[in-house]
């Protein structure tokens, strides 16, 4: 099964770099500089389940592509999609997988629009990894697993051939289907989690020590995960439970990736991971969602973005 994985940043670089470690046949779709860095340095991992250094990683340019992929694992920042889909169109195939790792759902309607929804399934990812300037990941916890599964009906068992390629390369690799359940659960742990730390200005934990603190990250949450229930996909709270110690223990330094972006006077996915959510808030067909903390987040992210600017 021919894997292209578009770009080899934190993500994308980390999943493919194991697929890779383990044999699979893996190309990184990259620019000019990323090419000449990895031809140079090799792709490099650093990380707590084992560090490993892949010489010569197998590189492509956009204008290079001669042939479809069977699969195509896509990575990029939700803000980077339509430069993304112009750089891998000509790697669709009739019979090609795309599993987008993308925050929120919005990518899946253009990604739809543009490919058809029996090419694109739906996916997640949960991994927490980060770029250094030097191009090296930085694989920062031990947790690294992605669930995949179909939204169209295409022929045959295509989940399970691609489940059967990625696994057994150190991370957890799983189809699903419940994807749209799993996703739409990720949306609420991960814009609580980026709207909190981002709008508090400190980890999940710290925002717990503090008066109010807990309170406000539950009230957040829940505002989101009726936005989720109203799409027909409330939190289960199996869930809930496994994901309460991770927004509430006392002094855990986790922090959103959008957080560490803010930090760095980065690009944020405001209107990606926040906006989204307010606008189906407020084109709810039963009525219109009271979400008065999630507005609060979007306005401080979005004075953020017009400073950057």
């Amino acid at each position: 099964m021919r894997i292209l994985v578009i770009g080899a940043g934190a993500t994308g670089g980390y999943f493919g770099g194991r697929l890779l470690q383990a044999g699979r046949d893996v190309t990184f779709l990259v620019r000019a500089k990323r090419a000449e860095l990895l031809a140079k340095n090799g792709l490099i991992i650093k990380s707590p389940v084992g560090d490993v250094t892949l010489k010569n990683p197998p590189t492509l340019l956009a204008d290079k592509i001669t042939a479809p992929f069977d699969v195509i694992i896509l990575s990029c920042k939700a803000y980077d999609l339509d430069d993304a889909i112009t750089s891998f169109a000509a790697a669709v195939g009739p019979d090609t997988a795309i599993i987008p790792f993308l925050n929120g759902m919005k990518h899946l309607e253009v990604l739809d629009a543009k490919f058809g929804i029996d090419r694109v399934m739906g996916g997640q990812c949960q991994v927490a990894s980060m770029l250094d300037a030097e191009g090296v990941i930085h694989h920062l916890a031990p947790m690294h697993s992605m669930s995949f599964g179909e939204r169209g009906a295409p022929e045959g068992d295509r989940a399970k051939r691609i489940e059967a390629a990625l696994q057994g390369a150190m991370f957890d690799a799983r189809a699903s289907d419940v994807i749209m359940q799993e996703m739409y659960e990720k949306w609420v742990f991960l814009a609580t989690l980026a709207g909190a730390t981002s709008l508090m200005r400190a980890p999940a934990g710290h925002i717990t020590g503090a008066p109010g603190g807990e309170q406000f990250i539950r009230a957040l949450r829940s505002e989101i995960a009726s936005i989720a229930e109203a799409a027909g996909h409330a939190p289960r709270p199996e869930f809930l439970e496994r994901t309460a110690g991770l927004l509430f223990t006392p002094g855990s330094p986790l922090t959103a990736s959008m957080l560490r972006d803010i930090r760095s006077n980065a690009r944020i996915e405001a209107d990606q991971i926040i906006g989204d959510l307010i606008h189906r808030a407020e084109t709810n067909k039963a009525g219109a969602l009271n979400v008065p903390l999630l507005r609060i987040v979007y306005t401080h992210l979005k004075a953020y973005e017009t400073q950057l600017a």
